[in-house]
């Protein structure tokens, strides 16, 4: 069951003042915390700022947590006036932190604390669940909830070149990184680097793993073994106060722990960045974005508690990691600064339909008695080429849709089989996220958003006389759907009501609204759109018209486009560093004490050069606004294609996951249709057709924010 509840984003906490007036907090007691909002505190301890009343001296303060006396634990901070203290000893559920400045101001502050295995939003955890921590190196799982033993390494970067005979591909893939033994002598090519502040250093980085709400997490950053490690009241040489959230691609089911890939980044490291990341954060272990955003709240949470609050937290992520970037900063405001997404699609939930398409489309083609050409086949798919279905999305599209598709760490004997185990372990995206879309009574199964009931498959295809109309009534007539085990059958999917309104209200659905109207965006992609890529041009344009859509305005969203196999940080094809880019953005904003709204701010605040833009294949830089079809070079250079559903007539935001219906009209059809014809068309499609000038059944934008489930 959901459960809906409507919050602010995190630190700051209303001041419940005891036997006072409103008059006191006008006086400046205030208590917040730090670490994570009050009421999602996990792991038993929370870092809190109190600022005092003026002419308040530190004689006169206490503090008791559950009326245990906890004063020593905080102390001034820079700023006068501020006190910081890590409270420690939380007892699971509520406790009460009370303050006293003196014989007449006192106040209170309700901390709710969870277990550091979780859940705290998410819902019940996922069951069966494998651990997977040896593989990891952390050792046998400590209990069920696959915990494990902190462990601390160093590594350090090699200043020597790559082994000579080895191609660019392989040096840029070998990590540059080796193992460093703390105790032992600096190594005789330990590299030395500079970070943004100016301190140059040995380039030693310190490693933490561990786990966290079952996720084993990774924390780097420079460090230099023996010397004092940053803390929430101090700073070190070496961590510049930025902390980088990494998300990873793919999108699979869950029931595992899983492992990410390889987080330490130099560019990013060698300049003071702290980096983290979670496996829970890898959508290719799990795509759940409401597990992502809850581990990723509680990594951190411990990052805080031990280093310090970040003054900025970017988010990085690479296709399913950017889906979880868009939607983590939707749906939880507050967590992530400014977000960077590589080879971006919107969300996971407005994928699926032209992945489905894809597969019952090839389905339609081989079982066809009217012959069609890959020409033909192409502009019904909507892609700059058919390959893209047959070679990007057809053997993707199981671990969307195919409840049997469950990873090969989940025991066979575990998996759901309709004949043999009807209880097993469903790995289909819904089910995956049942905490969310709830079941359906009727089968016990995850409710599914999925549907393509009156979508005119080809349908702009047609109008544009590229295919026959025998074509187009046979391709309708034999398009099928998917039944709730994945397999084809002969008729449309029909979504349940119920998932339509959770996939929209939930944020399941990017819709541009929530907190993405007002972070920065970069998004950015090498173009592939002619290499049967899934990574294609459409996503970005479809994430931005949904943005304009919900917002008016779009003006947070910068969009850059490489070609295709250039690495970015070659000498030649350098993107002026995104990353430093959005450094100064959120700098900028800081700066900016102003009383406008965030999303004024936000544009206001770009800095110079941080513009729409795209590079040639020469290297030559074109500045000038993108978009999905209009006149400049960089459109024609990279021109963006689209999907079954935009060739069926879908508008560029693609957001529809049910179309609202209309009555077949004759004149909606550029060519000609005999009164047979007409009528094959009308049994085709009893109820109507798509009328995509119309919201989709059930649409809206998100609007409540930090929901629990």
């Amino acid at each position: 069951m959901m459960i809906f509840g409507r919050s602010q984003m995190l630190c700051a906490c209303a001041l419940v003042f005891l036997g006072a007036d409103a008059a006191m907090a006008a006086q400046g007691l205030v208590l917040r915390t730090l670490s994570s909002r009050p009421d999602m505190i996990s792991g038993g301890d929370v870092l809190v700022q109190i600022t005092l009343p003026a002419k308040v001296s530190l004689p006169e303060f206490g503090a008791t947590l559950n009326g245990r006396d906890v004063t020593r634990l905080f102390r001034p901070n820079r700023t006068p006036g501020v006190l910081i203290g890590r409270v420690e000893g939380l007892a699971l559920g509520k406790n009460t932190l009370e303050v006293r400045t003196g014989a007449s101001h006192r106040g209170q502050l309700e901390l709710i604390n969870h277990p550091i295995t979780g859940p705290i939003f998410s819902g019940p955890h996922q069951k069966p669940f494998i651990c997977q921590t040896e593989a990891a190196g952390l050792g046998p799982a400590l209990d069920t909830d696959c915990s494990a033993k902190t462990m601390v390494a160093y590594v350090y970067k090699s200043n020597q070149p790559p082994p000579s005979g080895m191609n660019a591909v392989a040096a840029a893939l070998q990590s540059p990184f080796k193992p460093f033994e703390p105790s032992g002598p600096r190594p005789a090519d330990l590299a030395q680097t500079t970070t943004t502040e100016g301190h140059t250093q040995d380039y030693i980085v310190r490693r933490e793993t561990g786990t966290i709400n079952r996720a084993i997490y990774e924390i780097a950053f420079l460090h230099q073994p023996g010397q004092p490690l940053p803390g929430p009241s101090t700073s070190v040489p070496g961590w510049n106060g930025r902390l980088v959230y990494s998300f990873g691609g793919g999108c699979a089911a869950g029931y595992r722990q899983g492992r990410w890939s390889e987080m330490l980044d130099d560019e990013i490291l060698s300049r003071g960045y702290a980096m983290a990341t979670a496996s829970l954060n890898v959508s290719r272990n799990n795509c759940d974005d409401v597990i992502s955003a809850e581990t990723m709240m509680m990594v951190k949470e411990h990052f805080i508690k031990q280093f310090g609050l970040p003054e900025y937290t970017i988010g990085s992520g690479n296709s399913g990691g950017a889906i979880q970037l868009h939607l983590i900063a939707q749906n939880y405001p507050g967590l992530l600064d400014g977000i960077l997404p590589t080879s971006s699609f919107p969300d996971a939930v407005t994928l699926i339909p032209p992945a489905a398409d894809c597969f019952l489309l090839a389905h339609a083609f081989e079982i066809a008695k009217q012959p069609w050409t890959d020409d033909q086949k192409t502009a019904v798919s909507g892609y700059a080429t058919w390959k893209t279905c047959t070679g990007g999305f057809i053997p993707a599209f199981p671990q969307f849709s195919r409840p049997a598709a469950c990873d090969a760490s989940i025991p066979k004997e575990l998996i759901y089989s309709s004949a043999k185990n009807p209880k097993g372990v469903r790995c289909d995206l819904y089910d995956n996220q049942v905490n969310i879309f709830g079941r359906d009574p009727s089968t016990g199964f995850a409710r599914r958003p999925l549907d393509n009931t009156g979508v005119q498959y080809g349908f702009a295809t047609f109008n544009a006389a590229k295919i026959s109309a025998e074509q187009f009534l046979e391709l309708n007539e034999r398009i099928g759907g998917y039944d709730i085990d994945g397999n084809i059958v002969s008729a449309r999917m029909v979504a349940d009501p119920m998932a339509l309104r959770t996939a929209y209200q939930t944020g399941r659905v990017n819709t541009g609204s929530g907190g993405l109207s007002s972070v920065p965006i970069i998004d950015w992609r090498r173009y592939g759109d002619p290499y049967a890529t899934i990574h294609d041009e459409i996503r970005t344009y479809s994430a931005r018209a949904r943005l304009m859509a919900a917002n008016g305005r779009a003006d947070n969203h910068v969009v850059l486009t490489l070609p295709r196999g250039v690495d970015i940080r070659g000498a030649n094809f350098r993107v002026d560093d995104t990353m430093a880019l959005m450094d100064k953005w959120l700098d900028n904003i800081a700066k900016d004490t102003s009383h406008d709204s965030a999303a004024v701010r936000v544009a206001r605040n770009k800095p110079p050069g941080l513009v729409d833009a795209c590079w040639t294949p020469q290297g030559e830089k074109i500045a000038e606004p993108q978009s999905y079809d209009g006149p400049g070079r960089c459109s024609q250079l990279y021109p963006a294609h689209g999907d079954p559903r935009i060739a069926a007539g879908a508008p560029l935001a693609n957001d529809i996951l049910k179309c609202a219906l209309k009555p077949l009209n004759p004149k909606d059809y550029t060519q000609p249709l005999t009164t047979d014809q007409l009528a094959r068309l009308k049994a085709i499609f009893p109820n109507g057709v798509c009328d995509f000038s119309r919201p989709g059944v059930e649409q809206q934008n998100t609007k409540a924010t930090w929901l629990k489930y």
